[in-house]
């Protein structure tokens, strides 16, 4: 099988966990002087309101800063531990499907899929994220 190259701008995003965002972000954006390049607001019911994360420019990817309460396991594509979440690496939209069939084929489990990332864990546990955003495709059901 002929399996897409990672796209060239390599990185997609890095995410890291925390417990304070506006800490956090202020050393980001001041110390760092890392631009804000988008947030994504809490959900209306989250208690805690304001940002569930904020997102810094960092080369051609982007560094996440995501909110976390506490220390337990959520979802497969998430966790609510500070610290390094995810490696998000960039793939084309196109070669979606072939990445799929290509990670089930080594046996690799896609754990979860969003609209824009195919999640899978390395050996160690550790999250990979092979990722297309912005270019969406519809929901799919996690797993698939």
């Amino acid at each position: 099988m002929a399996v897409p190259p990672i796209a060239p701008q390599g990185m997609h995003h890095v995410a890291i966990q925390c417990r304070d965002l506006v800490v956090m972000e202020r050393f980001y954006a001041r110390v760092l002087r890392l631009r804000v390049v988008r947030r994504w607001p809490a959900q209306p019911d989250d208690p805690l309101g304001g940002d569930r994360s904020v997102w810094f420019a960092l080369g051609t990817g982007v560094l996440a800063l995501e909110r976390c309460t506490g220390d337990v396991e959520a979802l497969p594509w998430q966790s609510d531990r500070p610290g390094m979440h995810l490696l998000a690496l960039s793939i084309f939209r196109h070669g979606r499907e072939v990445w799929r069939s290509y990670l089930a084929e080594q046996g690799v489990e896609v754990v979860y899929a969003s609209p824009w990332t195919l999640y899978v864990r390395d050996p160690e546990g550790n999250r990979i994220g092979l990722s297309h955003f912005p270019d969406a495709v519809p929901a799919e059901s996690p797993g698939e």
